[in-house]
C-alpha cells in the first residue's frame, strides 16, 4: 500500500542535511513494511537489523560504538556490502538495543553520507531513558492510513484527486460516494492489516475479525509496556477511553476499580505507547497555545476502527444510520476528524472550553498552523445553533474564522465568519489552511 509518509522518506533521503531518522509510531500501523519497501525501491542495498526477532545483534553494540567498526560487522553478520549513498541501514524494534539508539548520533558525526532508519513499536518507552543530543537525530511519525491513503489502498482514482486538493464544492455524486466511503471508514479503521483484508474483500466483517486480532494482540504486549502497571487496569482504562472519546474526562472517571494513581499511571502508559492522544483544552490568545488544565482532558483513540471494536459499535444497528454525525452520538465524527487533523499537527491536538462559570461553551479541536488558530466543530448543526463557535468568535475577534466539520457540501459564510467543510476534507483543510480562505 502506498503511505503518504513515502514523500517524507524520499524528502530525507535526498535532503543534504539528511541525520539518522527515527520512525515513531503503536504498533501495527505499518512501519516495518513502509520502511522496508521503502528500502528496496530507493536503494541499491537493503540492510535490516531486527533487534527482535535476532537479538544476537545487540552483541555488536556491547563494545565501543565505532560506526567503522559496526559497520565492518554488521557487513560480515549480513553478508551485505554497506556503501554510502547506495546503502540503507533500517534498525527495527530498536527499543531492544538501546546502545543501538545512542549509536545513532555517532553514525550523523562521523559518517553524515550514511542513510540509517530506526524504528520499534515501543520506541517512547526506551527513549525516555535515553538522552539525545539537539541536532543529531530527525523524527517522523507514522499512523495507521488515513481517509486519503484509505482510498488509494481501494484504487478510487476520483477520490483521490479531490481528497488531495483543496477543500471544494463537489458534485452531488461525488459528495455521496464520498460520505459512504466515510462510514465504510468508520467501522473498518486505518490499521494495515484491516484495509488490506477489506480491499481485498470488501467485508466489513471480514475487516472487523482483523481489529479483533489487533486489539487482542496489543492486550497481550501490555505487560512489555511497563510491568509496574496493573494489566487489568490498562485493559479497562483504554476500554473506557475508546467509549468518552468527544467527552471531557478525569483519570477518576476512567474506572471504578482502581485507585486515582493506578488509573494515571495506566492512563500515561497508554499515551506512551500511543494507543490513546491527549487532547488538551487551551487558552488560544496567541502562539504558543497555552494548556489550561490538565485535571479535566479529552482524548481520541489511535485508530477509528479499533474504537469501533473495543466498543462493540458494529454489533449494533449503528452503520445502518444515514447521518455520519449521529453513529454513535456523533463520536466516532470526532474521532474520524482527530485522525486526519492529528497528521498534520505533529499528533497535537487541542480544545477549547469556556472558563467562565455557568458557561457549556466548548469547541471540538483548536487548530494552530503558521499565523493562524481555527477553531473546529464537528456538527450537523446550521450556523444559527453554533452557539460555542460564535462565542469563540466574539471572545477572539483576532481568530478570522472557523471550521465546520458535517455531512452537508462545502459552502463559505464570510458574514458569519465560517466555513462549512464535509467531513471527508478534514485532513486537507488541516494541511491546506493557508491556501483556505
Amino acid at each position: 500500500m502506498k503511505r503518504l509518509v513515502d514523500n517524507i522518506l524520499s524528502d530525507w533521503k535526498n535532503s543534504f542535511r539528511r541525520k539518522p531518522l527515527i520512525v515513531r509510531g503503536a504498533r501495527q500501523v505499518g512501519k516495518t513494511f513502509t520502511i522496508t519497501n521503502f528500502g528496496k525501491t530507493n536503494f541499491k542495498t537493503l540492510v535490516v537489523i531486527d533487534f527482535e526477532r535476532d537479538p544476537g545483534f545487540k552483541n555488536i553494540f556491547e563494545n565501543d560504538l565505532q560506526p567503522a567498526r559496526i559497520i565492518d560487522e554488521l557487513e560480515l553478520a549480513t553478508s551485505k556490502k554497506i556503501t554510502t549513498r547506495e546503502t540503507l541501514i533500517f534498525f527495527d524494534e530498536i527499543q531492544e538495543c538501546p546502545r543501538a539508539l545512542v549509536s545513532l548520533r555517532y553514525f550523523y558525526e562521523e559518517m553524515p553520507g550514511l542513510h540509517v532508519i530506526a524504528a520499534g513499536s515501543l520506541l517512547e518507552f526506551a527513549m525516555g531513558e535515553i538522552s539525545f543530543p539537539v541536532g543529531r537525530i530527525q523524527f517522523t511519525e507514522i499512523f495507521p492510513l488515513n481517509f486519503l491513503e484509505f482510498q488509494m489502498a481501494l484504487g478510487n482514482e476520483r477520490a483521490i484527486a479531490y481528497l488531495s486538493g483543496i477543500p471544494k464544492e463537489l458534485p452531488d455524486a461525488s459528495h455521496q460516494f464520498l460520505l459512504k466511503q466515510v462510514k465504510d471508514y468508520f467501522f473498518v479503521g486505518g490499521m494495515p492489516e484491516a484495509v488490506k483484508t477489506f480491499a481485498e474483500t470488501k467485508s466489513i466483517n471480514r475487516a472487523i475479525e482483523v481489529q479483533g486480532e489487533i486489539c487482542n494482540s496489543l492486550k497481550q504486549d501490555f505487560a512489555k509496556y511497563n510491568p509496574q502497571v496493573d494489566k487489568q487496569c490498562l485493559a479497562g482504562v483504554l476500554t473506557s477511553l475508546a467509549a468518552n472519546v468527544g467527552k471531557q474526562t478525569k483519570y477518576v472517571s476512567l474506572s471504578n476499580d482502581f485507585s486515582n494513581p493506578t488509573i494515571k499511571k495506566a492512563y500515561n502508559t497508554l499515551v506512551q505507547a500511543k494507543l490513546v492522544n491527549t487532547i488538551n483544552s487551551v487558552n488560544p490568545q496567541g502562539f504558543p497555545l497555552q494548556i489550561m488544565t490538565s485535571k479535566v482532558f479529552k482524548t481520541c483513540m489511535l485508530d477509528i476502527g479499533i474504537m469501533n471494536f473495543l466498543c462493540g459499535i458494529y454489533k449494533t444497528d449503528e452503520y445502518f444510520k444515514n447521518d455520519l454525525l449521529s453513529i454513535y452520538r456523533g463520536a466516532m465524527a470526532e474521532q474520524f476528524a482527530a485522525q486526519e487533523i492529528a497528521m498534520n499537527q505533529n499528533n497535537e491536538l487541542f480544545y477549547w472550553s469556556r472558563q467562565a462559570k455557568s458557561s457549556s461553551a466548548e469547541i471540538d479541536y483548536v487548530m494552530a498552523v503558521n499565523d493562524r488558530i481555527i477553531p473546529v466543530e464537528v456538527k450537523s448543526a446550521k450556523a444559527g445553533s453554533l452557539r460555542s463557535m460564535h462565542q469563540f468568535l466574539k471572545e477572539f475577534p483576532e481568530c478570522r474564522g472557523g471550521y465546520v466539520f458535517s455531512a452537508n457540501k462545502y459552502a463559505e459564510l464570510p458574514e458569519q465568519k465560517l466555513t462549512f467543510i464535509p467531513l471527508y476534507f478534514a485532513y486537507s483543510a488541516s494541511k491546506n489552511m493557508n491556501a483556505n480562505k
